[in-house]
């Protein structure tokens, strides 16, 4: 089987693609044949040494596909040849036939494609853990999106409102806010060319954001904390645009707000059960047709230097695939 190898910590240019055996599923374990492969810009990070995890080179990489169960081992019962589901990694995921324990693999909801279901889990999971129990965000309130184009962004506006949220979503084009807006949100910024906060204090009658969901850092960071209001629930899930910033505590203290970093992964793993009840819900939601992944670009596996091209170059809208 084909299998995607990052040799050494850089560039994905490093990338190479080996031709390794099939594995047998052991107990307690199924072989899936995967279709599609989720990108996402932890990939390009972990493969550049430069994420929290890094896994000791030679690596396979990857942390989300889809595809079909093709052997089950003994002891399953939850899965047989022939389902279709999602698998996820740590990472491990971009090869042909990925062995895994059953506990880490579940359906594909009835109403997606492959590419979709490759697309849904990290940042599905990711916006609503971050947004259910790190943000508390309540029907009603004013959800501010940061990086609202991204896949962590954009899932975080397809939950918020879902959750009842009236969503202002920011990005740095006003061609990726065109596809923000038309997938939900009520208002749009482009923060390279406007003022953030008088913008959502223009938008929210001077009241500004009851919950602020950040995956970018940066300078956005900073100004997001002139946008809250009085409560607001600040929630760090990352620094794609820039260093980790200082959070002055007095605008906190003013605001009577607070801050919280948030893993998804992580808190996973500290919670037991919280996860297994979080993607329950998020494949029922997906089901009933409430949820769906926006895929801005389908790539052919297995070229993994096209695929993460548009990771680097900021050119994706929710999500980028590789496909069979």
């Amino acid at each position: 089987m084909r299998t995607i190898v990052c040799p050494d910590y850089g560039p994905p240019d490093l990338l190479t693609v080996e031709e390794r055996p099939v594995p047998e599923p052991g107990p307690g374990q199924v072989l899936v044949q995967h279709k599609a492969w989720g990108i996402n810009y932890v990939d390009v990070l972990m493969c550049a040494g430069g994420y929290q995890l890094k896994p000791p080179v030679p690596f396979v990489p990857g942390l989300e596909a889809s595809g079909d169960v093709v052997a089950v081992g003994a002891g399953v019962t939850a899965f047989r040849s022939g389902d279709r589901v999602m698998t996820r990694g740590r990472p491990g995921v971009f090869c042909e036939y990925y062995r895994t324990d059953a506990s880490q693999v579940h359906r594909l909801p009835s109403t997606f494609d492959y590419a979709e279901g490759a697309a849904f889990r990290s940042a599905y999971m990711t916006a609503w853990n971050a947004l259910t129990h790190g943000g508390r965000l309540e029907a009603g309130e004013v959800l501010l999106v940061h990086g609202a184009a991204g896949g962590v962004g954009l899932a975080a506006v397809h939950v918020g409102k879902l959750l009842g949220a009236y969503v202002i979503a920011t990005a740095g084009t006003d061609e990726k806010l065109a596809v923000v807006k038309a997938q939900g949100a009520d208002q749009v910024i482009n923060y390279t060319t406007t003022d953030l906060r008088e913008a959502v204090k223009g938008m929210t009658d001077g009241r500004g954001a009851d919950v602020i969901y950040d995956p970018v850092g940066g300078d956005i960071a900073e100004q997001s904390l002139r946008c809250m209001n009085y409560g607001c629930r600040v929630v760090y899930i990352g620094f794609t645009g820039g260093p980790p910033v200082s959070v002055r505590s007095n605008l906190l203290l003013i605001k009577g707000a607070s801050a919280v970093g948030f893993r998804a992964g992580e808190i996973g793993r500290r919670i037991p059960g919280l996860n297994e009840k979080s993607i329950a819900t998020l494949i029922t939601l997906a089901e009933q047709g409430r949820l769906r992944p926006h895929i801005s670009h389908r790539i052919p596996w297995p070229d993994i230097q096209a695929a993460m091209r548009p990771i680097q170059e900021r050119t994706v809208v929710g999500k980028a695939v590789m496909v069979a």
